[in-house]
């Protein structure tokens, strides 16, 4: 009699997989390799594919450092992902947490963005022809349990519908075939979206998209000659547009056809926040919640597009 003694893989331990297969970790090792101590004096420093690692799994499974260290003593997958061996040292959260802030400290996050965008150009599947621009608000830290007895002043409140925001805003340039990001910036809360609008572009594109929020953008002092702009018309425009008239009907066609290509740029958003669980700054100030932001954008890309990355590898 044979038994079938194959354990069902979970969820967690399928994304892992796909992910060790599309991150290009060689390319991002060697980014980071000259920032990375040699461990010349004092206790050797961990490996620096164990650390990217385990910073990477930090912004899939939204942990912070001391979440991610106590993993490694009682979750088997966790370790053998960061390539650790069971009865090894393990990283503590102080160690995590420098590796962060050597990332923070170089800029390193806009690189690997940089990479992975060159790895996806090189198979075909970042196009850059047309930018879609979007922005998002992330609530912020409210509590004033610190030293200055007040909320952070890099973030502050906005107001969308009736309701009050606290926080930042993340504003992306996304591909309009793709939906992949290729510019990340981050504000404040009460930065509109058509202040950061032109500063999305990548210089390549001949068309870009927004929404309504992005009306007159190519009027601004910012603006590219070279770029034709189509933006969501207002919504009480659109609801007086008559549904009997043939030139209204085209108007009406056109906006859902603006719409159809303007929500690619919704995918990455989701990304992050139901994939990866990010939905509240983590930080205080913009500097450290921007190098997170531009790291979970670039691994959004891979995880997109991870399908195709894998059949490529055959």
């Amino acid at each position: 009699m044979n038994l079938n003694l194959q354990l069902k893989k979970t969820r967690k331990q399928v994304f892992l997989e796909q992910m060790e297969r599309v991150v290009p970790w060689a390319d991002l090792v060697a980014l980071v390799a000259s920032y990375y101590p040699e461990g010349k004096n004092g206790r050797p420093p961990f490996p620096l594919m164990t650390m990217l690692r385990i910073h990477f799994m930090q912004q899939w499974f939204a942990l912070s450092d001391p979440a991610m260290e106590d993993p490694f003593f009682d979750t088997p997958l966790y370790r053998e992902f960061a390539q650790l061996e069971e009865f090894a040292r393990m990283p503590d959260e102080s160690t995590i947490l420098r590796f962060r802030h050597r990332l923070e400290k170089h800029k390193l996050a806009e690189q690997m963005l940089i990479t992975v965008n060159d790895l996806l150009i090189a198979k075909g599947l970042l196009l850059k022809t047309g930018t879609v621009v979007d922005a998002t608000l992330i609530a912020g830290l409210t509590s004033t349990k610190n030293k200055d007895r007040a909320r952070h002043p890099d973030m502050h409140s906005r107001k969308k519908g009736n309701q009050w925001y606290f926080g930042m805003k993340a504003h992306i340039g996304a591909d309009a075939e793709s939906g992949l990001v290729h510019p990340v910036r981050v504000t404040s809360g009460h930065v509109s979206d058509i202040a950061e609008g032109n500063t999305l572009l990548n210089g390549d594109e001949s068309v870009a998209f927004g929404d309504a929020g992005y009306q007159g953008i190519e009027k601004r002092a910012d603006a590219t000659p070279d770029i034709t702009w189509h933006v969501a018309m207002r919504p009480g425009k659109r609801k007086e547009l008559d549904k009997d008239n043939e030139a209204d009907v085209m108007i009406d066609k056109a906006e859902k056809l603006k719409a159809g290509i303007r929500a690619k740029v919704e995918h990455p958003f989701r990304v992050i926040k139901r994939q990866f669980g990010f939905v509240k700054v983590r930080y205080r100030g913009l500097k450290k919640n921007t190098a997170q932001l531009v790291t979970l954008f670039a691994l959004s890309n891979l995880w997109m597009v991870r399908g195709k990355l894998i059949a490529a590898q055959g």
